[in-house]
């Protein structure tokens, strides 16, 4: 039996995961970990651990590994050690990461160090601020590459990978997203007390490359909403640096019956939420990604998912108030192209990584690379 070790340490990296621990932890073949860190562990960010524990997940070990947003490079050493004594007893064939954040770059540090196969989910994607540096720095520590779709199978060969080492499974948060899985829209409502016939979301993210000025931009962006008179589901940042100016100026948000703030979402309610919204504000992913899937507008300020695809459902605008007003009123006429489901997959990437894992295939693979010449 191989044992396989999933590292999350945010809510969003535990959406992209959610699907590939159900259907492992199903299977008799693997003895699958959990390691929950980062905002998982955080009161302020809504104590998200638990939305593990009632997904009813097994053998979920716990680190807190926060240092501080404005530490980030202490927070990756913590991860590391923390990390590291972990794998030192449980002893993994396979340690299993997502995406961009430091928790991800650390458990591929501690698994190459270890000559331990490691598996990168969702790279070879571009966008803006340090994400960038931090997910092709996991690609080139991993061994194993299951991305979501073909452009970014040819950016890690770009890399210097091995062609055989990258697999296209799509994107796992397809597996959850289908609307005849997600709850009922009244009851996640009641959930949450939001009283909102209409509504939209609202997610802003600190981007770190231009933290000098994330007190100017998040000061527009929150003068754009209550300027537009609508109502907003708003959701806190991750806590990168930046995040704290962003909460400060959310606290003029409060006692405003046009906004309900949460800490977090679990994810199934806010994908539910997102598709009966009017439209998303902000510079998350979610409106790159999920709202198209949707077909519901993205309003995306600013330069966070510079290079990302960009559907006709989307419109990017700069930090100006007048071009944010002026596209929250336009919202409504944005039309959504037919989504092209193979850019992200078919909604099967659990099934497909699990056909992965019981192949011989990955097993064989050496965990000493080499540099690929084009």
């Amino acid at each position: 039996m191989k044992k396989l070790v999933f590292l999350t340490g945010t809510r969003a990296d535990f959406g992209k995961l959610k699907s590939l621990i159900k259907i492992t932890q199903e299977s008799s073949n693997f003895d699958v970990q959990i390691f929950a860190t980062g905002m998982h562990l955080d009161e302020k960010y809504g104590l998200t651990v638990n939305e593990i524990y009632k997904s009813g997940f097994n053998n979920v070990a716990t680190y807190k590994n926060h240092a501080g947003a404005e530490f980030m490079d202490r927070t990756l050493a913590k991860t590391i050690l923390g990390f590291s004594e972990y794998i030192s007893k449980q002893k993994p064939d396979l340690i299993v990461v997502h995406g961009d954040r430091v928790e991800a770059l650390a458990g591929a540090i501690v698994g190459s160090l270890n000559n331990i196969l490691v598996a990168h989910i969702e790279g070879g994607e571009i966008s803006g601020t340090i994400d960038e540096l931090i997910r092709h720095s996991v690609s080139k520590l991993a061994h194993l590459h299951l991305v979501s779709n073909d452009e970014a199978k040819k950016r890690i060969i770009q890399m210097g990978e091995l062609e055989s080492s990258v697999y296209v499974i799509g994107s796992p948060d397809l597996d959850l997203m289908n609307p005849n899985n997600l709850p009922d829209i009244d009851k996640v409502k009641e959930y949450y007390s939001i009283y909102f016939n209409e509504y939209a979301i609202a997610m802003y993210h600190p981007v770190t490359t231009e933290y000098e000025n994330i007190k100017d931009q998040v000061a527009i962006f929150v003068d754009s909403l209550l300027a537009s008179n609508k109502n907003y589901v708003v959701i806190f940042p991750n806590n990168d640096l930046g995040t704290e100016e962003i909460l400060e100026e959310y606290k003029r948000l409060e006692n405003n019956s046009k906004f309900i703030i949460f800490p977090s979402l679990r994810f199934e309610n806010f994908l539910r939420l997102l598709q009966n919204a009017n439209f998303i504000i902000g510079n998350s992913s979610a409106g790159i990604r999920e709202a198209p899937f949707y077909k519901v507008p993205t309003i995306d300020i600013g330069s966070r998912q510079n290079n990302r695809s960009k559907g006709s459902s989307i419109l990017n605008v700069a930090h100006k108030s007048s071009e944010i007003l002026t596209a929250i009123e336009n919202s409504v006429a944005l039309k959504s192209e037919k989504i092209d489901i193979s850019e992200f997959g078919e909604g099967n990437s659990n099934t497909v990584f699990l056909h992965l894992l019981n192949s011989e295939e990955i097993w064989n693979v050496n965990c000493q690379k080499q540099f690929q010449d084009l």
